[in-house]
């Protein structure tokens, strides 16, 4: 092999190796970045910056991708924590954290364990949280306390660059002398309600007994005071009556004088005559024996007055 040869297969070889730095550097300088994932970039081991979903392009051989960050939502695994009430009632809470990368960078280099982390500022947020509340409040306050935790973990997850989708008090573990503690003050709130429904029927009825007694008082009221009105008006017309009677007798007095007064006389012994004999237990009727003077009388004033 002359030289000319050889120079013909160095100068092959070398293109070859070109060839090949160049496919293995266009190989390396080229990142499809899974769509659930992104990549923290270091160039001589300082980043540089965060590949997102897609295709990227890196410097070959200087850029090194130092993370490869899943963006999907995670849960923390279900943790209990050991909390005192307001009320001094010790108790276990089994909580978890539900949240998502939203910055890749601060997740790498602002916290080592993003686990453990979240883990510890729940434990003290939930405890801090748990210790304002009475043991009542905080089994029918879990919707609250869920908001005030996932609000104040927001606050420190933002620094490692972490979201915090949602937080769960999953139970709430009592001990058995609470439990039975806590029967025996439901069964005494129960008769205390019982005592004071039936306190209160009996106050229902005693209202109800002497509404009654009153809406029968008034009733009898409301029918004497109709039967003295009745009455009243009865006398009124009475009165008015008499009145009316005694004003025609002074007037026929008046015009006919003693005659008009014989008259008056003579007609009431003759009504009481009447009423005597027509009495029920009138059964022999002994009349004066100047009656039938009475009665000629009585004639003669009638014919008296009829001529005058």
């Amino acid at each position: 092999m002359n030289e000319a040869d050889i120079q013909v297969t160095l100068s092959g070889v070398v293109s070859f190796l070109i060839l090949i730095i160049a496919i293995s550097s266009i190989w390396r300088g080229i990142k499809v970045v899974p769509q659930s994932e992104e990549y923290t970039i270091e160039r001589f081991g300082k980043y540089t910056k965060t590949l997102n979903a897609g295709l990227n392009f890196i410097v070959p051989f200087l850029d090194q991708i130092s993370r490869r960050i899943s963006i999907l939502e995670r849960q923390l695994p279900e943790f209990t924590i050991s909390v005192i009430t307001k009320d001094n009632v010790e108790v276990k809470l089994k909580a978890t954290v539900f949240y998502r990368v939203v910055d890749a960078a601060k997740s790498v280099y602002r916290i080592q364990d993003v686990d453990l982390a979240i883990d510890t500022e729940a434990t003290s947020i939930v405890r801090s949280a748990a210790g304002r509340l009475d043991l009542d409040d905080l089994q029918s306050s879990r919707e609250s306390m869920n908001e005030e935790i996932g609000e104040n973990l927001q606050k420190k997850a933002s620094e490692w660059g972490l979201m915090i989708t949602s937080t769960a008090i999953t139970d709430v573990l009592i001990d058995e002398q609470t439990k039975e503690a806590q029967r025996q003050q439901l069964n005494a709130e129960r008769e205390k309600r019982a005592s004071i429904a039936a306190a209160e029927g009996s106050k229902r009825s005693v209202e109800l007994a002497a509404d009654a007694v009153l809406y029968e008082a008034d009733k009898k009221a409301e029918a004497i005071r109709i039967t003295a009105d009745a009455e009243a008006y009865a006398v009124t017309v009475k009165a008015g009556a008499d009145a009316e009677q005694t004003r025609l007798v002074a007037q026929a007095i008046a015009d006919n004088g003693q005659p008009a007064v014989d008259y008056e006389i003579m007609k009431r012994q003759v009504q009481a005559m009447s009423e005597v004999a027509a009495a029920d237990n009138a059964k022999t009727v002994i009349l004066p024996t100047n009656i039938t003077q009475t009665l000629g009388a009585f004639t003669t004033v009638l014919e008296t007055l009829g001529k005058k």
